[in-house]
């Protein structure tokens, strides 16, 4: 049995860790972390959890939480946690980041896209980055992780054997996306209000989006090169769940077979990455709750192109349950502990 601490456990990343780690076998959480909430019953944040988690929300005092537990997951905005960690931290507990602060490799490109400083450069090369289905060997013997972002995740994931196998032209990688409202977090916002979210669909931080940089320094190291697409998301009324749906240019003639044999070389034994069945598009509700990535392909012959498609849930895959998935890793248990989760349907 491990001890967990999670500093901002009262966002919705920070309750979703929660939720999983509760059903957790081998862990405990000793630390329910929250500027915002310091004294409080954590039930009295979340109510769910009436009768299930007594404790009081402590401060993010990161130096006082290593000595009491072995792992800490950070679920708090970017910047924090780059700014508390340090080398004595590090020797004493792992950590599992879920902001930015560690997923780009280039400090400049963070700080032009994020707009902080980075407070901790030094740990950046260190810092493994938490994709389990391509790093997992890596995560393995890590001490710091940065688990992706949510719109990242889904879009590595699905356009990744094709870039992988150079089966389509970078330049022509177009990945359209659509999230529920949670991917913004739990802070009050004007454009959050269910009047403004409700019966719209918007795009935003078009050509801007920070996860962008993240997608792009991903997918080139599957290609071999520098990668630039473009990446638009869009926000969509519905609380929780990503779908992407990426275009790009084959690079020679292939058929459905030859396509599903590439999905299937690199997927084929991973239990979180369904390749669903020809003709079946992923759907958000389908992956509402748990850890599953669906991804599928249709080929348009006509135009030469792929259109790649992948649904995740945000708040799991994209944040909360492949942060769980990673801890797992880190400390030798099963992979898929505490996430075994069935899809809630309907």
């Amino acid at each position: 049995m491990i001890k967990a601490g999670i500093i901002g456990a009262t966002g919705y990343a920070g309750g979703e860790l929660v939720r999983l780690l509760l059903n957790h076998k081998e862990v405990e959480i000793k630390w329910y972390g929250s500027r915002s909430y310091i004294d409080k019953k954590y039930y009295e944040v979340y109510q769910n959890m009436f009768k299930l988690v007594d404790d009081k929300c402590m401060d993010d005092n990161m130096e006082a939480l290593a000595d009491e537990v072995d792992v800490i997951f950070t679920a708090t905005p970017q910047g924090l946690c780059a700014s508390l960690v340090n080398e004595e931290i590090l020797s004493k507990v792992k950590i599992v980041d879920l902001s930015a602060d560690f997923r780009l490799k280039d400090v400049k490109v963070y700080e032009e896209w994020y707009k902080i400083q980075h407070k901790s450069p030094s740990f950046i090369e260190e810092a493994v980055y938490g994709l389990c289905e391509l790093n997992r060997e890596d995560v393995k013997k890590a001490r710091l992780v940065a688990n992706p972002g949510c719109y990242t995740t889904c879009s590595i994931l699905t356009c990744y054997p094709l870039v992988k196998e150079g089966l389509i032209r970078p330049e022509t990688l177009i990945i359209d996306a659509k999230s529920g409202t949670s991917g913004a977090g739990r802070g009050a916002k004007i454009d959050n209000l269910y009047c403004e979210v409700n019966e719209n669909i918007k795009a935003y931080g078009v050509a801007t989006h920070r996860h962008t940089p993240e997608i792009e320094e991903q997918l080139g190291y599957a290609a071999g090169r520098a990668f630039c697409l473009n990446f638009t998301p869009h926000l969509v009324p519905m609380n929780r769940g990503i779908l992407v749906t990426a275009y790009a240019s084959l690079t020679k003639d292939a058929d459905y077979d030859t396509i599903r044999a590439v999905y299937e070389k690199y997927y084929g034994s991973e239990y979180f990455i369904r390749i669903l069945d020809q003709d079946v598009c992923p759907q958000t509700k389908w992956v509402e709750g748990s850890n599953f990535v669906d991804v599928n392909f249709k080929i348009d012959k006509r135009t030469n192109r792929v259109i790649m498609m992948g649904a995740i849930d945000n708040l799991v895959k994209g944040a909360a349950g492949q942060a769980v998935q990673n801890m797992n890793l880190m400390f030798g248990f099963e992979e898929t502990e505490g996430l075994k989760l069935v899809p809630m349907f309907p």
